[in-house]
């Protein structure tokens, strides 16, 4: 598939979210469950994933899970399912697009939008909860009986 030659191809001009490492280490080393959910393919993630030498989660939702894509809330609700949570209320969905924000919404969940593809106008107007420039500015709060909270300052909205 020639998605998956993709962030091999191109991989040397990639760049990664400004913060995602930390939080993505701060997650592992918290032992919080987390999920990537994406409109990409699995040979697309992955490659990626391995290209920026990103921590792989343990679950996962492409395109291939699901029968309709974002603004559909059905991958979040996969996701929420594959995590073993029964409760919206315990997930947080970070997004950087309208249609990832409408679909986050949709499914009942809280969303922080990163405005790194979008401008923030659009983000806001997708329903996204809070709007940050990026990962720069949020950090997790690790607690005794193993839940994190985000902490996010400098909100564009």
């Amino acid at each position: 598939m020639i998605e998956g030659r993709i962030p091999k191809d191109l991989g040397n001009d990639a760049t990664e979210i400004p913060g995602a490492r930390r939080i993505l280490t701060s997650l592992e080393e918290a032992g919080a469950p987390w999920a990537v959910v994406t409109s990409g393919s699995n040979a697309l993630i992955t490659g990626w994933l391995g290209v920026l030498q990103l921590a792989h989660p343990k679950y996962l939702v492409v395109a291939e899970d699901v029968q309709v894509g974002k603004p559909d809330p059905s991958c979040y609700l996969l996701g929420r399912s594959r995590l073993g949570l029964e409760h919206s209320d315990s997930m947080l969905v970070i997004e950087d697009a309208p249609s990832g924000v409408r679909a986050g919404k949709a499914a009942g969940f809280k969303v922080l939008a990163l405005a790194t593809t979008h401008v923030v106008e659009e983000l806001k107007e997708a329903g996204a909860d809070w709007i940050i420039k990026d990962l720069d500015s949020a950090s997790l709060k690790k607690f005794a009986d193993g839940k994190v909270e985000i902490e996010v300052w400098d909100t564009l909205q």
